[in-house]
């Protein structure tokens, strides 16, 4: 691990839990005991990581096949998982570019000895906040060209960031960035119970080392997206965004859900 972060496995660790909900392997006690409790506020909560992945791979897919989308920049990336998306855009077309981005020690120290080849794939610290920082600094620019149509995903990313305005405005100043012909993805966890939306912040909150936003209301997270423009079907349940034969995870609720939606820079 870089210098000065300490592996501690007596705490939850916001990305290790979402490591154990998609069935990983990279998790301790107190990150499945933090699932557990999350799990008791709402049982979906596997099922709804599971989909929000999905639906990852499901657009990274259908933006290299159908809009030859070449360069991808990916915030939140956690903790390896079987399938990244530079094994979907590469199996596609081999010269596909991937930047991972992430702010958290661990799951960067991971993708970097699991991921990273440098000459197609690039991991990168920076959280989303620092997502312009990210797109202008020299060493991603080695892979992702300015001029050229990139997609930057922000999957289950934006209930980490805490104001409702910053949401807003790293949307907006992404699509200020790109080239026209990109893409925005985007998703962000949604409950229409206030007692849930308590609950399971506390719980992040903790889990996360205070890096947590909070799970909102639908209506609140169609908002963020302002006057973007959306792919169809636009902002909904992820399991429902063009999922095809891809059935394997269960639909949210109003108690728990995944809302998310592609926006097309124009």
């Amino acid at each position: 691990m870089p210098q000065g972060d300490v592996l501690d496995v007596a705490s939850a660790n916001a990305a290790r839990m979402t490591n154990y909900l998609l069935g990983g392997k990279d998790h301790y006690a107190a990150d499945r005991a933090a699932c557990a409790q999350l799990l008791e506020v709402v049982p979906s909560a596997r099922g709804v990581a599971v989909a929000a992945h999905r639906f990852l791979l499901r657009v990274t897919s259908l933006l290299a096949r159908e809009y030859g989308v070449r360069q991808f920049v990916v915030f939140g990336t956690g903790l390896p998982t079987a399938v990244g998306v530079h094994h979907i855009a590469q199996a596609v077309d081999g010269r596909s570019h991937v930047v991972y981005a992430d702010d958290d020690s661990l799951a960067l120290v991971h993708c970097r000895a699991m991921w990273e080849d440098w000459r197609r794939t690039l991991v990168m610290r920076a959280g989303p906040l620092q997502a312009e920082r990210l797109l202008l600094d020299p060493e991603v620019r080695r892979l992702i060209e300015s001029d050229e149509p990139t997609a930057v995903m922000f999957v289950s990313v934006l209930h980490t960031i805490a104001q409702p305005a910053d949401v807003a405005g790293v949307l907006e100043q992404v699509a200020g960035i790109l080239a026209p012909g990109s893409f925005i993805a985007a998703s962000h966890l949604v409950s229409e119970d206030a007692w849930i939306r308590g609950r399971a912040d506390a719980l992040y909150q903790q889990a996360s080392g205070g890096r947590w936003g909070q799970v909102r209301p639908r209506a609140e997270v169609a908002r963020y997206f302002g006057s973007l423009p959306l792919l169809r079907p636009g902002l909904v349940d992820v399991c429902q965004w063009r999922p095809g034969s891809d059935r394997m995870a269960a639909a949210g609720s109003r108690v728990w859900a995944e809302h998310g939606a592609v926006a097309h820079v124009r």
